[in-house]
């Protein structure tokens, strides 16, 4: 899945379209309205209704958005409601998704307010989902128009275990917010089901929040750099026309991008070595800080320092699996552009800001020198073993 692109705030397009099509050239490629787009009431004979105010055709935004290029996308509730009180889809499903299709949308986020009552769903969450996955399959059986659908439960239901056979993406954690500890939190959610994310689906930690609240640049960086190396959906949600040129360079960063929508592999970095906590530590505060995986063009790290002071952060080249004992490595930092020569065996980033990010991508250079000591690195020096059986520890 490809990152789907902006979201939309019941923001009017025509001083918006520059600044879309400035993040259409880097790879955002949907306008998605969220929450607030009907009317209070159905029709009398069900359908939803848009607000005849603020979106008097949907078919007339659909239009637009497509000729710019883009996707369109929309929001309903898998509830009687949705979470700020307009009608939800449950009992209308197949309604409302024939409805979203004939108004030329293709992309849905389905929401988890207003649950009915037990004796009525007869459901678990996975069968409440599952009722708009079948409308959906029924509006391409009958249609051929194909929905991104974004599931949206909060991450109450270990959706990371069942969300692939259902959505294209979801989300894992409660809403986000434009503060440091907000991101620390999802990040330390996030660090335990990275393998839940591939090609076929993906952990959406929710919209990014670069441009709004107080975030530092660095701070800004970090939150942009883990959604994009978790290969999470990226979704603008501040206002493009007021965005500050610094944070809109952030959102702009092809290299990291790239990462992002890397063609040969659909995987998140994970943590190889959690840092300030011992391994597998669950922290909201404290997430893991060290992070790698595989992309077209080496191996991915990306280096968090979540303490409120800087901080040098050291590691051994082959912690991560991807790394192969034996070789060095080229170094190219993907935020400030630059190639940083070569290291071998181990790296240390230095003075890292506080809850700031070091993003490298290593690509494999050759042997390493002849004559190192230790003759094996990393762990693998516990066992170290020459082929006449004499160990060197």
């Amino acid at each position: 899945m490809k990152n789907y692109g902006l979201l939309v705030r019941l923001l009017g397009l025509d001083h918006l379209t520059k600044q879309f099509i400035v993040s259409q050239d880097v790879g955002y490629n949907h306008v998605n309205l969220d929450d607030c787009w009907a009317s209070k009431n159905r029709s009398s004979t069900g359908e939803v209704l848009s607000d005849p105010i603020r979106f008097p055709s949907m078919n007339n935004l659909t239009d637009q958005l497509h000729s710019m290029g883009f996707y369109a996308g929309i929001y309903s509730d898998s509830g009687w409601f949705t979470c700020q009180g307009y009608p939800g889809s449950f009992m209308h499903e197949e309604q409302d998704a024939l409805t979203f299709q004939s108004w030329g949308f293709d992309f849905l986020k389905y929401d988890n307010c207003a649950i009915p009552f037990d004796d009525v769903i007869r459901e678990g969450m996975v069968g409440k989902y599952q009722r708009m996955t079948d409308a959906l399959a029924m509006v391409a059986k009958q249609t051929g128009t194909t929905f991104t659908f974004s599931l949206c439960e909060w991450g109450w239901s270990q959706v990371w275990l069942w969300g692939a056979s259902m959505a294209h993406s979801w989300r894992i954690d409660n809403d986000i917010g434009p503060y440091w500890s907000s991101i620390a939190t999802i990040i330390n959610a996030a660090s335990f089901i990275t393998q839940a994310t591939d090609f076929y689906g993906r952990n959406d930690p929710d919209i990014l929040e670069i441009g709004n609240g107080d975030f530092t640049y660095d701070e800004a960086k970090t939150h942009f750099t883990a959604w994009a190396l978790m290969k999470a959906p990226l979704l603008i949600s501040t206002n493009l026309a007021t965005i500050s040129q610094e944070m809109l360079n952030i959102l702009k960063n092809t290299e990291i991008i790239a990462i992002n929508q890397d063609p040969a592999y659909g995987t998140s970095v994970s943590p190889f070595r959690w840092g300030i906590n011992p391994d597998w530590t669950f922290n909201s505060s404290f997430p893991a800080q060290f992070w790698s995986g595989p992309s077209e063009n080496g191996t991915v790290f990306m280096l968090i320092n979540t303490l409120d002071e800087p901080a040098d952060m050291f590691f051994n080249l082959t912690e991560s699996p991807w790394i192969r004992a034996g070789r060095e490595y080229s170094v190219r930092d993907i935020w400030a552009h630059t190639n940083n020569g070569t290291v071998v065996r181990n790296y240390t980033a230095t003075d890292v800001p506080p809850h700031g990010v070091v993003a490298l991508l290593f690509q494999d250079a050759g042997d390493e020198p002849a004559g190192l000591w230790p003759l094996c690195a990393g762990e693998a020096a516990t066992q170290c073993t020459a082929e006449n059986g004499t160990t060197y520890y």
